[in-house]
């Protein structure tokens, strides 16, 4: 396993990391998860991802018994807040009050002295950025949070934050939590740049799509007992992009990842860790055999060639709708501008 700072910080993680969504307290039971950390843990990874939503707090919970077993240094474990955790008010959001009773809930379930990084599950509209900013700050002076970041905020709302942060003499944003992969590239838009320019590391997630990018569907309405598109409660995340088009461009990159000697998923994970920016990719897994898989991405460096077949399988990198022009991350800069 190789390993990154995450963003400008001192903080270093496993560039594959484990993400509990669904699993952990959810569609698997204790015993394979406690497997799953297990194995994460035996190829070096060190990152761990939940929230206090995922499950209603069971993933938070299972963690917590399961993670008892590990030294505490040994392990980055990192959760958000946001998500409605009650019928109250104030259970939701990220005003100061919400932040500190979600942080003291957190705490509990998953029954640590502190966490290494609280996340923003979203952005607030309806509090002010500075009450937010203010309560992150507060909670790392009294060290119950080491680090704070986002997720899924604009590259306006991170700029924001972080001239705030700088103003106030506030502790600033170390990550941001966005959602990247071969099939959804709109943080190569302006994010990415942003993330890169202001220090913020990269935690990527759904990096497989879902599970698309695994190679596990062949057809759009025929899909796998058990997988994600089979399932009522997440099939709504996957079916936007389980169209026969995706498909059949995953088909023609399993051939270019087998051409490389990897496979599918790792193509994946190692196409989005070729950014500098990204400092780790969250994967999920219902059994140890995914974790290893996975793991195996980490260091995989993909040949300029390659990169260039996936741009034409792929046939995706932003660009402006009145102009044509691409605006990418790595597109070149029009001559005019």
């Amino acid at each position: 396993m190789d390993y990154r700072n995450l963003g400008n910080s001192g903080l270093v993680v496993s560039e594959i990391s484990l993400g509990t969504w669904l699993t952990f307290g959810g569609s698997i039971d204790t015993k394979t998860a406690k497997e799953c950390l297990k194995t994460a843990f035996d190829v070096g990874i060190n990152l761990i991802d939940t929230a206090d939503v995922y499950s209603s707090g069971k993933s938070e919970e299972t963690l917590g018994k399961l993670l008892a077993d590990y030294k505490r240094s040994d392990y980055v474990l990192a959760t958000k807040c946001f998500g409605k955790t009650g019928n109250a008010p104030n259970d939701k959001g990220l005003s100061r009050k919400h932040i500190f009773e979600a942080c003291e809930a957190s705490l509990k379930r998953l029954k640590v002295d502190y966490l290494d990084i609280f996340q923003t599950h979203r952005f607030d509209y309806s509090t002010p950025l500075e009450e937010t900013l203010q309560a992150m700050n507060d909670l790392v002076k009294t060290g119950k949070i080491l680090y704070f970041g986002v997720s899924q905020w604009s590259a306006v709302e991170i700029t924001n934050s972080v001239r705030i942060a700088e103003r106030s003499n506030l502790a600033k944003p170390v990550s941001n939590q966005p959602i990247y992969n071969l099939l959804n590239r709109s943080l190569e838009v302006d994010v990415l740049e942003v993330c890169e320019k202001e220090g913020l590391g990269i935690l990527c997630y759904s990096p497989l799509a879902q599970g698309i990018l695994t190679g596990k569907y062949t057809k759009t309405d025929e899909v796998p007992k058990n997988s994600r598109a089979d399932n009522q409660t997440t099939k709504s995340f996957i079916q936007k992009r389980l169209t026969q088009e995706n498909i059949a461009k995953v088909e023609k990159l399993t051939e270019i990842a087998e051409e490389s000697g990897i496979s599918m998923s790792q193509l994946a994970l190692s196409w989005i860790l070729r950014r500098k920016a990204i400092s780790s990719v969250i994967t999920g897994a219902t059994k140890p055999e995914q974790i290893l898989q996975n793991a195996k991405a980490s260091g995989v460096n993909l040949s300029s060639e390659v990169l260039v077949k996936i741009e034409e399988i792929l046939q995706n990198s932003p660009f402006d709708q009145y102009t044509g022009i691409a605006v990418g991350y790595d597109a070149p800069k029009p001559k005019g501008f």
